[in-house]
């Protein structure tokens, strides 16, 4: 995670510019003061800054919740605050150097709000979930240009290798996202997809909450698959394979294929050290046999007037509640120079959302961006407007 380890905090005037970057406010943590949110604004990028002193240092770095695909971005912000409010820096791993020339050309990296927009369905789909190195992505965009591969990936340095890829081969068919899976399948059209790989999904074994294989997921499958379109899990790990098998087989109706160490065109690195370790590797591939319904979703993310005195909300703090088919947690609370800020997670337990909302006076929004229009959220909004509502 890039970051400045500097000597003391010191606050500039909100708002202001300085080098193309914009600082639009501060928030202060009301529960702990030694962390503070700073809005920052680069090119088409919305997130914050987190101060926070942790271990004796005084940090500075982006906060996790609201990280942009640009890693660059980050960077140019840490460097320009840093400039701007004359910080002595005591140590960085932020780069000095220019933005890299691959990325500057490639514009295969996309936001949720691309996809939520207008979902391209002009032709042929396939998704993986979680690419990793890349080279089974790269590997079936090269061989299938006339395909168009959506890769969904959370690890930032792995993004970045495929995008410098995609940049030197000229690849035109492959599109980045870095989102949680599970949410991204809830916006995906009905009957369009024709594969979806999940190669080597992280185990879980002490959180299985956090699988992306689960009941819910497999439901979103076959949704959004054609009529024989497949979902192709490849493990190496023998508790996530009966698991998954288990989740597949509970299914009224389901078509499985299973195999064990089946080669294939192309491996991974860590595929290629388990098979010289003798480690079996297992695949299981569900084949969807139906058409689904047309995937509608109604509502919208807009707020009642706030009702709820701000002293009243932030009483909320740490509060769990529970509603038919989600939750609200009120994470954290933060004083704004004009109103105040929390840090939500709500929607659905096995897929929540975090998100920030900010209320001024009888006026509150999601902060930077809405939360993804998905079912989950939108009940978790209803519940939220009308707990602000009063």
């Amino acid at each position: 995670m890039p970051h400045l380890h500097i000597e003391e905090f010191r606050e500039i005037g909100f708002p202001s510019n300085s080098d193309g970057v914009s600082f639009n406010f501060i928030a202060d943590n009301i529960n702990h003061k030694e962390e503070k949110l700073i809005s920052t604004t680069v090119e088409d990028d919305e997130f914050f800054l987190l101060l926070k002193e942790e271990e004796g240092r005084v940090l500075l770095k982006v906060d996790k919740l609201t990280k942009p695909a640009s890693i660059y971005n980050v960077h140019k912000a840490l460097l320009t605050y840093a400039k701007a409010a004359e910080l002595n820096v005591l140590s960085s791993n932020v780069p000095q150097n220019q933005k890299n020339i691959h990325l500057q050309e490639v514009t295969a990296l996309k936001e949720i709000s691309y996809f939520a927009g207008n979902f391209p369905k002009d032709r042929e789909i396939r998704i993986e979930v979680g690419f990793g190195s890349g080279r089974h992505l790269l590997h079936q965009a090269i061989n299938n240009p006339e395909i168009l591969f959506i890769g969904i990936e959370i690890h930032h340095p792995s993004i970045e290798q495929v995008l410098k890829q995609i940049a030197i081969k000229k690849l035109q068919n492959i599109l980045l996202l870095s989102y949680d899976a599970r949410l991204f399948m809830e916006l995906v059209p009905s009957n369009i997809v024709e594969k979806i790989y999940v190669h080597f999904p992280v185990p879980w074994d002490k959180k299985p909450h956090r699988r992306v294989i689960s009941t819910t997921f497999i439901e979103e499958a076959r949704r959004i698959l054609k009529i024989g379109g497949t979902l192709e899990l490849r493990t190496d790990s023998e508790n996530y394979y009966a698991y998954s098998y288990e989740t597949f087989i509970a299914f009224n109706k389901t078509t499985l294929h299973i195999n064990k160490n089946r080669d294939i065109a192309i491996t991974s690195k860590y595929e290629d050290r388990w098979r010289k370790m003798e480690k079996n590797i297992y695949d299981v591939t569900m084949i969807n046999d139906e058409e689904s319904p047309e995937l509608e979703i109604e509502g919208d993310f807009e707020f009642l007037d706030v009702h709820l005195l701000s002293e009243d909300i932030l009483k909320l703090h740490k509060k769990v509640q529970k509603f038919d088919g989600g939750f609200m947690h009120l994470e954290r609370t933060y004083g704004l120079r004009d109103g105040i800020m929390v840090r939500l997670s709500m929607g659905s337990f096995d897929k929540p959302e975090h998100l920030y909302v900010v209320v001024r006076g009888k006026e509150a929004h999601y902060y930077p961006a809405l939360p993804l229009k998905s079912k989950s959220n939108l009940i978790a909004h209803q519940f939220l407007n009308k707990v602000l509502h009063g």
